[in-house]
């Protein structure tokens, strides 16, 4: 079945569609939400939490621009929402911000795996940002809008993101370094 006729028999509340566009779909927008997520469970949830939100809110694609990257935004949202409710992100002064210094993994023997798994383990306001920005492209000032905090703030726990990535990754190349 084509993907503007599923759209069109999800927007009609099929169920068979629905099953089918969740099949279709549900890997890329688990990646998703695994990225901002603590860990697997929490991702799950994440997931099925998003394809409810898509499937009350598909009456609202209107078939412009990609319907994927319209469930990639639906799915970030979602995940967003449960955290914008907690109070964890610090109000900085912005003219104290330092550019954050980027990290250099290229050099490394890193897994996908361990670098997901040190991403997860980010404090919630420095994994969410650090998402938004490195792994998504969003701008300080769109991180600002969707956390309701400030361009500062968030250019603040991006570099404490690095900060704290890039000292997990020293220390994991070290432990490799004097196990070889």
């Amino acid at each position: 079945m084509a993907l503007e006729e599923l759209i069109e028999k999800c927007k009609n509340e099929n169920a068979k569609a629905q099953g089918e566009l969740y099949v279709l779909f549900s890997g890329k927008l688990f990646s998703v939400c695994l990225k901002y997520s603590r860990n697997y469970v929490e991702a799950q949830d994440n997931l099925q939490d998003a394809f409810l939100t898509i499937f009350k809110s598909i009456k609202q694609y209107k078939h412009k621009g990609s319907f994927e990257g319209w469930m990639k935004r639906i799915t970030i949202n979602t995940v967003l929402q449960k955290y914008r409710k907690e109070r964890f992100f610090e109000i900085i002064n912005e003219e104290a911000i330092e550019d954050p210094e980027e990290i250099e993994i290229e050099q490394s023997n890193l897994s996908l795996d361990f670098l997901l798994h040190i991403i997860q383990e980010l404090p919630n306001q420095y994994r969410l940002v650090f998402n938004l920005y490195v792994l998504d492209g969003y701008s300080h000032n769109e991180i600002a809008e969707m956390l309701n905090i400030t361009s500062g703030t968030s250019k603040s726990n991006l570099a404490r993101a690095r900060m704290i990535l890039k000292t997990k990754i020293e220390d994991y190349n070290s432990a490799q370094a004097k196990s070889n």
